[in-house]
């Protein structure tokens, strides 16, 4: 199975609902309403939420209602009606002509943002891109310092303001030194404390506000950087940094240990909005493209 697929240990999903010998089984259940139920129940214990669970499951009932269906067909349709609704989302970060190009990171603390921050950071270097990482959580020293070391890693300068330091203004620094140098793309890292939102939101719209002096067009992607391990709270995340930043794309963390990235399919199913990368891993190349087949063959476990 490849890398990209590790969200979900085997059996998958469905191992409790069809016995984990189910792959050998020729054993054939009908699909009837207590069966759609049993899935129901297990999509939603998998953080797929009530709606995108119902959907999914009407989806695979249509047509096949009171068929008699092995293990592997249930798994076949789960997997492609979890691959449908999650191939519109898979789409890299774009990037654009414009230098340099202003990527925007956000996410509360904890969620993984500053690795994901030096992974990506890693392979827009490796690709032949200059990148310039800001340090914009400037009142976490600790959050300034594992930056710094990620930036070593990948081979990327990081610039930073004394603690406290109004992070504004150090985006409007870094966006001048990128302009000087010709760099290709800059990252800012945010402060993510959503226990306060009001502080959070005025000083993501004062980091946007500034940046738009220097370019009007700016920040041209915001990335939320979201845990799988935080289940539904994910949603509520989206939700809320939808409205304070106008996100334009997602990256999730943390999907190598999880059996839970059911989540992934309700944020796809509800937001829409694309998903640029996964975190499988604590190395600098363990950020993957979204593969929507490889993740819905592993979170269903078909071979």
């Amino acid at each position: 199975m490849p890398a990209t697929a590790k969200p979900v240990s085997k059996p998958g999903l469905l191992g409790r609902l069809l016995g984990r010998d189910a792959p050998h089984s020729v054993v054939k259940r009908t699909l009837d309403d207590a069966m759609l139920e049993s899935l129901e129940e297990l999509l939603i214990a998998a953080d797929m939420g009530v709606d995108t669970a119902l959907r999914v499951t009407a989806n695979m009932a249509e047509g096949r209602f009171g068929k008699k269906l092995g293990s592997d067909d249930i798994k076949r349709l789960l997997a492609a009606e979890i691959t449908r609704i999650m191939e519109p989302v898979a789409r890299p970060m774009p990037l654009y002509p414009k230098k340099p190009q202003v990527v925007l990171v956000v996410g509360v603390n904890g969620s993984g943002k500053t690795t994901t921050i030096g992974k990506l950071a890693s392979q827009f270097r490796a690709a032949g891109k200059t990148v310039v990482i800001a340090a914009g959580d400037t009142f976490r020293a600790a959050a300034v310092e594992q930056l710094q070391v990620w930036g070593d890693r990948a081979g990327v300068p990081v610039l930073t303001a004394p603690e406290g330091s109004d992070p504004a203004s150090l985006a409007f620094d870094a966006m001048t030194k990128c302009e000087q140098d010709g760099a290709d793309l800059l990252m800012i890292d945010t402060a993510g404390r959503l226990h306060n939102r009001q502080d959070l939101m005025e000083e993501l719209a004062k980091i946007v506000r500034v940046i738009r002096k220097k370019d009007p067009t700016a920040p041209h992607n915001t990335l939320l950087v979201l845990d799988a391990t935080t289940g539904q709270n994910a949603l509520l995340q989206v939700e809320i940094f939808q409205k304070i930043a106008d996100v334009s794309g997602l990256v999730m963390t943390k999907l190598d240990g999880t059996a839970r990235g059911g989540v992934l399919v309700a944020l796809a199913d509800k937001f829409g909005l694309p998903i640029h990368a996964i975190g499988v891993g604590e190395q600098i190349d363990d950020l993957q493209a979204f593969d929507p087949e490889d993740f819905a063959r592993a979170l269903t476990g078909l071979e």
